[in-house]
């Protein structure tokens, strides 16, 4: 059970209501209530979990949760009486289920009395702005917004419906939409790394373009994205970002993208949509990276990547030739070695 310090759990559900939220075929006793999501290790009779891993099927066969969110296939080799939610998307499906008994926090509206708003500024009476938080001047804080502690919104800025600004976050310059999830110390709209270079020294290049986000937009902590130069700064709608990422100014991306810790992408850079980029992965400026593409950990991108493309290395090429040059010299190296 996840520790109520932290966590306030919504249960308990009836199975049915749990199908129906999973949008999973349900086989088993629709009436039965569950308590609370548990992984299969640790679920008891009072438990719903999902195995979606053939990785996990002995933790599966020997699983004492009452309910388990499975595909088709999985069904047949259940232990006997556990009810089952049968889905193609197992893992979707147990995504869902957990949200309805954990759901996020609602705003609790008001201002704190230490938080700072400028009188020019728009908050909406849903909104809640926690302790030592600033509000600039014109800016627009929507319906159900939440403005964590310390966070600072700038001038200007337009914070959408029910988005998320955690503790400490800086937002600037920027126009976000609705449902967006700012986790802690992320900064967006701060200046971009521009200076025009020569041998008497670097002129700073104003940053005039802004952070345009869509909606339903994650985070993570301590991530940086600078706004654009003249051109603005995009993050398409749906876009998951993960902690420690930095997006240089003028960068455009695309919808559904996933990108991991530790990337860098550098300065006008285009990517499409459902982009997938690995963990420490560096992408040089002025690259256009098109839609579907997938790029592996600590990959040097270096080039254009057309549509749908799957590439790794350093510097980066498709897929399997990187492999097979890697395959290659795992084999040259142990004959060297006899």
């Amino acid at each position: 059970m996840a520790d109520p310090r932290f966590f306030d759990n919504a249960g308990p559900f009836d199975l049915a209501r749990l199908a129906k939220v999973a949008d999973a075929e349900l086989r088993g006793d629709g009436a039965r209530q569950f308590d609370d999501v548990m992984p299969l290790d640790q679920a008891k009779a009072n438990h719903l979990s999902f195995f979606d891993n053939r990785k996990y099927l002995d933790a599966f066969k020997a699983s004492n949760a009452g309910a388990c969110v499975v595909t088709p296939d999985a069904a047949d080799v259940a232990p006997a009486g556990m009810q089952l939610l049968v889905t193609k998307m197992p893992y979707h499906g147990y995504a869902r289920i957990a949200a309805l008994f954990y759901p996020r926090n609602a705003a609790k509206p008001g201002v704190a009395q230490t938080a700072s708003v400028d009188p020019t500024a728009t908050v909406d009476p849903s909104a809640e702005i926690a302790p030592g938080a600033v509000i600039g001047a014109c800016a627009e804080i929507q319906t159900g917004v939440r403005i964590g502690a310390n966070a600072t919104v700038g001038r200007g800025v337009i914070i959408g419906a029910n988005s998320e600004i955690g503790p400490g976050a800086g937002v600037a310059n920027t126009i976000m939409g609705a449902r967006c999830i700012i986790h802690s110390g992320v900064r967006i709209g701060h200046d971009g790394f521009g200076f025009a270079m020569g041998p008497g020294g670097h002129e700073k290049v104003a940053q005039l373009g802004r952070v345009i986000i869509g909606d339903d937009v994650e985070i993570g902590a301590n991530t940086t994205i600078d706004r654009g130069t003249g051109p603005d700064t995009i993050i398409g709608s749906g876009t998951k970002i993960d902690n420690l990422v930095q997006i240089g100014h003028n960068v455009q991306l695309g919808q559904h993208c996933v990108i991991v810790s530790h990337v860098g992408i550098s300065g006008s850079t285009t990517i499409g949509d459902f982009v997938v980029i690995g963990g420490q992965v560096g992408i040089a400026g002025h690259l256009k990276i098109g839609s579907g593409v997938q790029i592996a950990a600590q990959s040097g991108i270096m080039r254009d990547v057309p549509a749908g493309g799957k590439i790794g290395g350093s510097p980066a090429k498709p897929m399997r030739e990187w492999m097979r040059e890697i395959a290659t010299l795992e084999r040259m190296s142990k004959q060297k070695g006899k």
